[in-house]
């Protein structure tokens, strides 16, 4: 379907070579300062054409509120977002009438629908992210407000050439204290510094030239993408089935042409023994410099559960290499007769320098879909009377509040012994 979230639902509609995309939000908190000004950044970073390392297409990407807010701030009522298409060229796919592009959705929405989308991917189109990112940008703004959370995605791979810390990771099983220290300081300055989204200078130069090298050859590359989310609130994350590693998986593996996701140590974590793995408790500071329990190590990706322990969450997303190439294709016609197909179009020879603003986007709207349905848990547990000593809650006991804020139960909650 196209809507996503529980409690804050992000709907998201129009096709690429249509009118126009957008969303609507349903679900934003009332009170909360918004403009445009606060969801173009994110949008900017997306949109097309902005090296000679992504499509040509040129779209400005001006995003404009239709509903849901009044002098500068959010009504709590629906909130529609919009963006016009202006740079189609839907001429651009009458091969498409003919030949359904090799690994593209062209053949399996016509098999789904019964029609298709005649220019471009239609809802399949990498234009669609246009929604997701708005909303993200919302959902981001109240997360930082409310909570001090960031979302830093940047590219870690691009083909085979990968920042040191995959290899490591390959080798060892478990993060390098070089990529812990990268999580903890790496910003979006540092990542729009280089045109492949890449924080390490070195490395970057050497996936410019991957690229390139793709783009010259008429053919594409695929890549990872790295995100991290700070400021975490804890108790995040619904299980059994809605735990929050699965609803970060779940809105990662909808973004076009992702095929892998891993949170934490993830797959070099199997070949570590457990009494290496295990992330033993120890006393923190919290931001608000309340006293809470943190993990020494963090090879679980701030999940533990499915609920979110404080810790910072990080995970890697893989992206196919794009679908649609210029390269002629020995294909088969919808028909079933053999041919060949040659694409036009403006395409991205790598899909990854533009998708870290989306990962961004998906990761803030699992997290303002799991903070909302902690508050309304935590209140709803406010108006009880309070709780009588219990060894079900050992003291101290931090949970989160509206604000950011930490409260403690009283030491003499704490279980008596004899």
């Amino acid at each position: 379907m196209s809507t996503f979230g529980t409690h804050f639902r992000v709907t998201t509609y129009g096709e690429s070579h249509c009118k126009g995309v957008g969303c609507i939000i349903d679900g934003c908190p009332p009170g909360l300062a918004l403009t445009e000004d606060d969801i173009q950044p994110q949008l900017t970073r997306r949109r097309p054409g902005q090296s000679n390392l992504t499509t040509p297409r040129d779209e400005k990407d001006r995003v404009t509120i239709m509903s849901g807010t009044e002098f500068g701030h959010t009504l709590g009522t629906p909130i529609g977002l919009t963006v016009p298409n202006q740079d189609q060229r839907p001429h651009d796919y009458t091969e498409t009438d003919l030949y359904p592009r090799p690994s593209h959705a062209d053949w399996t929405y016509l098999l789904k629908y019964g029609l298709k989308a005649s220019s471009g991917g239609g809802r399949a189109s990498a234009r669609e992210t246009i929604g997701r990112v708005a909303a993200g940008a919302v959902a981001e703004k109240f997360l930082k407000e409310a909570f001090g959370t960031e979302v830093v995605a940047f590219v870690s791979s691009v083909g085979k050439v990968a920042m040191p810390f995959i290899e490591e990771q390959n080798e060892k099983g478990t993060p390098s204290e070089e990529f812990v220290e990268l999580l903890s300081t790496v910003t979006r300055e540092m990542i729009d510094a280089e045109a492949t989204r890449c924080p390490d200078k070195e490395i970057s130069k050497k996936m410019t030239q991957r690229i390139i090298e793709a783009k010259e050859a008429n053919d594409s590359i695929g890549g990872t993408v790295t995100c991290v989310i700070r400021n975490v609130p804890t108790g995040l994350g619904e299980p059994c089935f809605d735990k929050l590693e699965a609803k970060l998986a779940h809105a990662m593996l909808s973004i076009p042409a992702t095929k892998a996701f891993e949170i934490g140590s993830g797959f070099g974590g199997t070949q570590v023994p457990g009494h290496l793995h295990n992330d033993a408790w120890v006393a923190k500071v919290g931001r608000k410099g309340q006293k809470v329990l943190g993990t020494k190590t963090n090879y679980s990706g701030g999940i533990q559960g499915g609920i979110s322990n404080g810790e910072n969450i990080y995970f890697r997303i893989g992206f196919k290499s794009p679908a649609t190439i210029s390269q002629e294709q020995k294909t088969t016609s919808y028909n079933g007769v053999d041919g060949v197909l040659a694409t036009r179009g403006r395409h991205d020879p790598c899909v990854v320098p533009r998708a870290t603003p989306i990962v961004e986007a998906m990761a803030a709207l699992v997290i303002m879909d799991a903070v909302m349905a902690q508050l309304a848990r935590q209140s709803a547990a406010a108006l009880l009377p309070p709780m009588p000593d219990t060894p079900l809650r050992p003291a101290p006991f931090v949970m989160m509040v509206p604000g950011g804020q930490a409260i403690k139960v009283d030491e003499a909650a704490k279980p008596k012994t004899e």
